[in-house]
């Protein structure tokens, strides 16, 4: 067993550690909350706010390129994560059918996808010869399917039980019966930790935008967060659809606007985390 010494060094890394995580997002949170002369007052970055005040947020929900770009990353990201999956599952469950026609070449391709990636121009002659430019779907269509995940997903049906589908297929199962009836339910967990992925994926995706789409009311939130926050891009009251007197600190702005970026994954991640462990455990065995 560790000693006293040895336990109280690693409280004081680990409570270090922590802090280092914690204080930056709560600056964030804070100064995205705090009162226009509070962050005035403070240089722009409240670490605790005294008053909390939420002009910020009714500024960024109030109808204008950042309400659109929220709904924008809310289509791409549902619509997304749900062809994704339903691409990845279909594509996995026929790969771990060996015998089948095509199963080794199709195989082969996405092993080969792993490691040579299209560059850019390429990628963009395709997207637009699609006729994707300035689309959603040009968000959506080119990172459908990740070959990863493929083979994460093919590595857990091939682990099923031969048994378990030889019964089925005695009892008169079709091949999509197999599939929507035994390999979907038993692969949750690792669909929820593809899903996880996906959807993380999108909506931090923002560098196809920047590629695809020259309307700003087709932009996704991450594309707003980088021009307005990162480039440090001055967001104005007609790109909030508010008045111009009632404006906070661009400061507050940017930092709601990180926050709203933010919060869904901090939502979302903890009713996936039971199924992370166990899916990518489950998914990762050589098959």
């Amino acid at each position: 067993m560790p000693g006293p010494v040895e336990r109280v060094t690693k409280g004081v890394f680990l409570t270090i550690a922590c802090a280092l995580v914690v204080l930056p997002f709560l600056g964030v949170v804070s100064t995205s909350l705090a009162s226009p002369e509070r962050v005035v007052d403070a240089g722009g970055f409240v670490l605790l706010p005294v008053d909390v005040d939420l002009t910020a947020y009714r500024m960024i929900f109030a109808g204008g390129v950042v309400t659109q770009a929220i709904l924008v990353s809310t289509f791409v990201t549902g619509v997304g994560t749900v062809l994704s999956l339903t691409l990845t599952a279909t594509l996995g469950w026929a790969l771990s059918r060996r015998g089948t026609f095509g199963n080794r070449p199709l195989l082969i391709l996405v092993l080969v996808s792993l490691l040579f990636s299209p560059g850019i121009i390429p990628s963009y002659l395709v997207v637009q010869r699609l006729g994707l430019l300035d689309s959603l779907w040009a968000l959506i269509i080119p990172t459908s399917v990740s070959a990863f995940n493929v083979i994460v997903v093919r590595a857990f049906f091939v682990r099923l039980p031969g048994e378990l589908i030889d019964s089925a297929r005695m009892d008169g199962a079709s091949e999509w019966q197999l599939f929507t009836r035994i390999g979907l339910p038993l692969s949750r967990p690792v669909l929820a930790v593809v899903g996880l992925f996906y959807g993380v994926g999108y909506w931090n995706a923002f560098f196809n935008a920047l590629l695809y789409i020259s309307d700003a009311s087709k932009w996704p939130l991450q594309l707003v967060l980088r021009t307005y926050v990162v480039d440090g891009n001055q967001l104005g009251a007609q790109d909030l659809g508010a008045a111009a007197d009632a404006m906070p600190p661009q400061t507050s702005i940017q930092m709601a606007i990180l926050v709203v970026s933010v919060i869904p994954l901090l939502v979302i991640y903890p009713f996936l985390q039971r199924h992370f462990a166990k899916g990518m455990l489950t998914g990762a065995v050589k098959g």
